[in-house]
């Protein structure tokens, strides 16, 4: 199969029917504008808490953004550190708001149980594996993570990560135990189904044209039918809707490059003796897990290039084969490009900007657990009043400055990666 035909999750799920696109004049209580994650979980956290009067406009198909394109991680934590969250935050407010996170590991685990989303979940955590010789700053992020977050990662010793990953590419690791990794679309559809069978209308292929206020609502606009909502979420990631200028003036679109081998059989099993996913400790890292079907998914890179499926595939077997040489010469089925959306802060902007009018984007390359950690928090605002949102403060809406700041976040990413690369050439001049 060429590697242009489009990703491996889209491949696999069911033939999902499509929703409708939205026609006609509607009456709600919330406009959730979005169908990835942050959206669909909002939707469902107002379902659970009684709240059924929600539409859901995509401007495509349920999933089609970062959510349906993401390597599939859920872990807990944002794409800022946890040590700039404490010099941000001080101890008490950083670990609120990573607690949050650890929470909805917990919560997405929860609602694959009682809403039974079968979406290919493999609970055997995930292991952050250490692409350099010194082993100070896994140590010192064991520490941190424990003293002031409460989260305990188990250290792996060199040798036993050879016998779990066979490669020598790697010297110690971290083990978080409370992650997993799963099929992110179909949970997405899993998700949408649940908010379906509860009352919530989703309707695709029904972007958002316009965005006015009139009275004491708002008004939305699609190519063919409007919606007046007393609340308005926009929750679109990366691919942004033009609707409101502050919101998309705020996030760089980022891509990332994902793709997945075809079916490797005892060559998987020989080379991965872990049902774990994996991802190292660069700037640019790795990350890849093994897929139930016997395929190996692999992922990695960051740029403000989206590039075509072949050159994804091109890039990221070069990068598989510099950890396990003895797969370089594997054939290669799906290869995608995703754009995420990023704040110059690294961390989700979850706000209410106007009366009524509610953000929730900017996850970046960690967005599983934040999603539905935001899900939960818009929930809680609209339906019960809950100001815990206000956490968020200190990550506005600050400027991402474009066109200016995609630059400046290539070259940022091009010296953190050549940075990286310089440590690593001395490593391999003191030896491994």
């Amino acid at each position: 199969m060429s590697p242009g035909e489009g990703t491996y999750y889209r491949s696999t799920i069911d033939d999902v029917a499509l929703h409708p696109a939205l026609s006609g004049r509607h009456e709600t209580d919330v406009c959730i504008v979005g169908g990835g994650f942050a959206g669909l979980n909002t939707a469902l956290g107002l379902c659970e808490r009684g709240m059924r009067e929600v539409i859901v406009i995509e401007a495509r198909r349920i999933g089609h953004g970062a959510s349906g394109r993401n390597g599939g991680f859920v872990f807990s934590g944002f794409s800022r550190g946890e040590a700039d969250l404490l010099r941000d935050l001080g101890a008490r407010r950083a670990k609120s708001l990573h607690s949050g996170t650890v929470a909805a590991v917990d919560l997405i685990r929860d609602r694959c149980r009682r809403y039974a989303i079968d979406c290919d979940l493999v609970d055997e955590g995930v292991i952050w594996a250490n692409w350099f010789r010194d082993p100070a700053g896994l140590r010192a992020r064991q520490r941190l993570l424990a003293e002031h977050f409460g989260v305990e990662w188990h250290w792996i010793e060199r040798a036993r990560m050879r016998e779990l990953l066979d490669t020598d590419r790697y010297a110690e690791g971290l083990f978080e135990p409370n992650a997993f990794h799963f099929h992110p679309l179909k949970y997405g559809q899993g998700i949408a189904r649940t908010a379906m069978e509860q009352g919530v209308r989703i309707h695709e292929d029904s972007p958002a044209t316009g965005l006015s206020r009139e009275g004491s609502r708002w008004r939305v606009c699609t190519p063919d039918g409007e919606i007046l909502a007393r609340h308005v979420v926009l929750a679109c990631g990366g691919y942004l809707a033009g609707l409101r200028r502050e919101v998309d003036a705020a996030v760089l679109p980022i891509a990332t490059y994902v793709m997945v081998t075809e079916p490797l059989g005892e060559r998987l099993s020989s080379v991965l003796h872990t049902k774990a996913a994996v991802y190292d400790t660069r700037f640019a890292f790795d990350y890849y897990r093994p897929l139930l079907d016997g395929r190996l998914l692999w992922g990695g890179r960051i740029s403000v290039r989206d590039r075509s499926p072949e050159a994804v595939k091109r890039l990221l077997l070069r990068d598989l084969a510099h950890v396990y040489p003895q797969l370089r010469d594997v054939g290669v089925d799906f290869a995608w490009p995703g754009l995420m959306s990023y704040a110059r802060h690294k961390m989700p902007q979850i706000a209410r900007i106007d009366e009524g009018m509610w953000v929730a984007q900017a996850f970046g390359g960690h967005g599983v657990a934040p999603t539905t950690f935001a899900g939960e928090i818009l929930a809680a605002a609209i339906a019960e009043g809950d100001d815990r949102w206000r956490e968020f403060a200190d990550y506005g809406l600050l400027s991402a400055m474009k066109p200016a700041g995609f630059l400046g976040a290539q070259l940022t990413y091009w010296w953190l990666q050549l940075r990286d690369a310089f440590r690593d050439l001395n490593d391999g001049a003191r030896g491994r």
